[in-house]
């Protein structure tokens, strides 16, 4: 599925089709998809397609198209402090976005039947914190997966605000998905698809990680970290009087050429041509002539300077013990 919007050159022109075709629509939905990059989530040799409104699949490693994950975001209606169960939670993608949203003090859980899939998603999931600068513009709610088939959930497991499951649900199920819902919560599924089963066609109770209360180290953390970023802002406030200012795009300038087709019926015969677009000019030398005129009146684009993690660098700069720095980072030596 998918094909909704037109490919972006990067992840931000990709969220900007989708809010024109308006599927993302609220400000928290797409500062959480502009904050990931697609792109992560991909195998190398598969990162040209990164940004097509495609679903791509290799083994038992799966993305939906970005026009479904949006449409499910915006379904979920996400808050801060939710509890999200994500069952089929695949790469992480969807997780790590919701994530974002919910904030420390929220419950990010994910149920995946392949194990070797849940690795892909740690693996993901780690270098996001390690190499994002979006981290540290965050309070993130880092998703927990756990191994298992979503139909054999514990019965004494906790219920969630806001739960999802990719995979297709048949209508036998929809009372049992419903269930792991709080009073007044909202499911997100797809129904009237076979769901997978476990190969081994044993039942084996998935357990899911415990609701835990924040430790006072955590909290203190959150806390510290809060201030931090305050007084980050008050700086670039008093420095140049609106704060921090997202990182401009630079975009290579593009000639887009529509083309239309045109197919004629003749008895039982078919004849396809192509006709000019009246918006078209008659002539490629024009066109390239035009184009090149507005090279040299448009200035030379720069490459923009890496963004500044302001975060971290206020953090190492505090004169603490290393162990404390890095306590205050997640542990994640970025």
């Amino acid at each position: 599925m998918g094909g909704a919007v037109s490919a972006g050159e990067d992840n931000d022109e990709l969220i900007d089709n989708l809010k024109e075709a308006q599927y993302i629509r609220t400000e928290l939905v797409e500062q959480a998809f502009r904050a990931i990059d697609r792109a992560d989530y991909y195998l190398e040799e598969f990162k040209e397609n990164a940004y097509k409104d495609l679903a791509w699949k290799h083994g038992n490693i799966h993305l939906s198209a970005p026009c479904i994950y949006s449409e499910v975001m915006e379904a979920l209606d996400l808050q801060p402090g939710l509890s999200f169960l994500n069952l089929g939670s695949g790469t992480g993608y969807l997780s790590s976005m919701v994530g974002l949203i919910l904030g420390p003090f929220g419950v990010n859980h994910g149920v995946e039947l392949h194990p070797d899939v849940i690795e892909y998603a740690k693996q993901k999931l780690d270098f996001f914190i390690r190499t994002s600068d979006s981290f540290d513009k965050f309070d993130f709610c880092e998703p927990s997966f756990v191994p298992g088939n979503c139909l054999e959930l514990s019965p004494d497991c906790s219920q969630y605000d806001r739960v999802y499951c990719g995979a297709g649900v048949q209508k036998e199920h929809e009372d049992y998905m419903k269930s792991l819902l709080k009073v007044g919560g909202i499911l997100v599924m797809p129904l009237e698809e076979k769901p997978r089963r476990s190969e081994s066609g044993k039942s084996r109770l998935v357990q899911l990680p415990p609701l835990a209360v924040r430790s006072l180290q955590d909290l203190a953390r959150i806390a510290i970290r809060g201030a931090i970023k305050k007084v980050i802002h008050q700086e670039a406030v008093s420095r140049n009087g609106d704060g921090l200012k997202a990182t401009p795009r630079f975009k290579r300038r593009r000639v887009r050429r529509r083309r239309m087709e045109t197919i004629v019926f003749l008895d039982k015969e078919v004849f396809a041509s192509r006709i000019s677009n009246p918006s078209e000019d008659n002539s490629c030398e024009g066109l390239g002539e035009e184009q090149r005129e507005e090279e040299e009146q448009s200035p030379a684009e720069t490459k923009p300077e890496p963004p500044v993690n302001f975060l971290r660098e206020k953090v190492l700069s505090l004169p603490l013990p290393d162990p404390l720095k890095y306590y205050l980072l997640y542990y994640r030596d970025k």
